[in-house]
């Protein structure tokens, strides 16, 4: 039987190729990234990883020819990327350079997975690549939110990232490894090293929408303020647009998304969306979480951009945006990079 992925959204075994576990490369500090030098019909990557970006004189990318500058960079996880995109022409940031705000060139600064640290580190780690920038524009929101689910998997404070549990095991074998046999009285200079934390078991009751949104948008503003240090060097205004979910859009997904959604449901190895995310991905929490972000970058005099509610006002029902919950379609990208640009005056 042919599924609805392969009949609607044939590009996404591609996607899956480039997200293949097994082929993704670990860089030091920033855990993981994105596959280096990937060529296919859909995603195509430099040799560190970084995705093309398409406009009127041609295509670029962070790690390529070196461009004149200014540039304005698209900052952000999986969204960002473009994934779901049929092209590297379909992303989020070349529909920016291409049509919506041409007048500079777009780098595509996405990866999957990545929360706000992470996001930051990637800027920080290969900013020495980049020509002048005058404008970053952070696309990002919902991993920050998932990752708060995870209370007990902290690190100092730093909050968790995707496969940290992995890392946490890996740790704690290197512990037992280099333990040393106590022989006799042991006297220590300062407390014993707490513990690794664990995943927490399917049972464990997570925390409430709103401890969660708290959590992310602290973390999210800790990292605005880095974002505003380094940026105020440059002289380039930094911009937050909280990324669009198809269930904090709507109630009832467009025919074609349905099918989609039913399909991934059925298939996915780690449960449905709804016993992964379901409180997340509530029309009620998209909206009182993007109510925190705006005031917390109001308060910081950061342009903020609430994407879920500008979709609403001009899709319809049936409109066809997203080939997964979390990610859009050409159409949907197109549709998203005119309205940020229309709310940031982007030219």
């Amino acid at each position: 039987m042919v599924r609805q992925s392969e009949l609607l959204t044939p590009q996404i075994s591609e996607y899956l190729d480039f997200l293949d576990r097994g082929e993704m490369i670990y860089l030091p500090y920033l855990m993981y990234f994105n596959r280096p030098n990937f060529r296919s019909a859909a995603i195509n990557t430099d040799q560190f990883g970084f995705r093309m970006s398409h406009g009127p004189s041609g295509r670029a990318s962070v790690g390529g020819d070196r461009l004149d500058g200014p540039v304005r960079l698209l900052v952000g996880g999986s969204g960002s990327l473009g994934y779901g995109a049929t092209n590297d022409g379909a992303t989020l940031a070349s529909r920016l350079w291409m049509k919506h705000a041409p007048s500079r060139p777009w780098l595509n600064f996405g990866a999957p997975y990545f929360n706000s640290t992470q996001e930051l580190m990637l800027f920080m780690l290969y900013r020495h690549l980049l020509p002048p920038v005058d404008e970053i524009v952070i696309f990002s929101g919902f991993n920050n939110l998932v990752m708060a689910q995870l209370t007990d998997l902290q690190l100092q404070g730093q909050g968790p990232f995707f496969f940290c549990n992995e890392y946490f095991e890996k740790m704690q074998e290197l512990r037992k490894r280099y333990a040393k046999p106590v022989k006799g009285p042991r006297w220590r200079t300062g407390p014993k090293p707490p513990p690794y934390p664990t995943q927490p078991s399917a049972t464990e009751v997570r925390p409430t929408p709103a401890a969660m949104i708290e959590s992310a948008v602290d973390l999210t503003m800790r990292h605005l303020d880095s974002w505003l240090v380094m940026a105020a060097a440059t002289g380039a205004r930094v911009s937050y647009v909280l990324q669009p979910l198809a269930t904090w859009l709507r109630e009832e997904p467009a025919p074609q998304e349905k099918l989609l959604f039913d399909e991934f449901d059925q298939l996915s190895e780690y449960g449905t969306w709804e016993e992964r995310y379901g409180v997340v991905g509530s029309i009620a929490t998209g909206a009182a979480y993007a109510a925190a972000l705006g005031a917390g970058c109001a308060r910081k005099g950061i342009p903020f951009v609430d994407m879920v509610s500008r979709l609403a006002t001009v899709v319809g029902p049936s409109d066809w945006l997203f080939v997964d919950r979390g990610h859009c379609n050409d159409d949907g990208y197109d549709i998203v990079a005119e309205l940020l640009a229309e709310s940031l005056e982007l030219s």
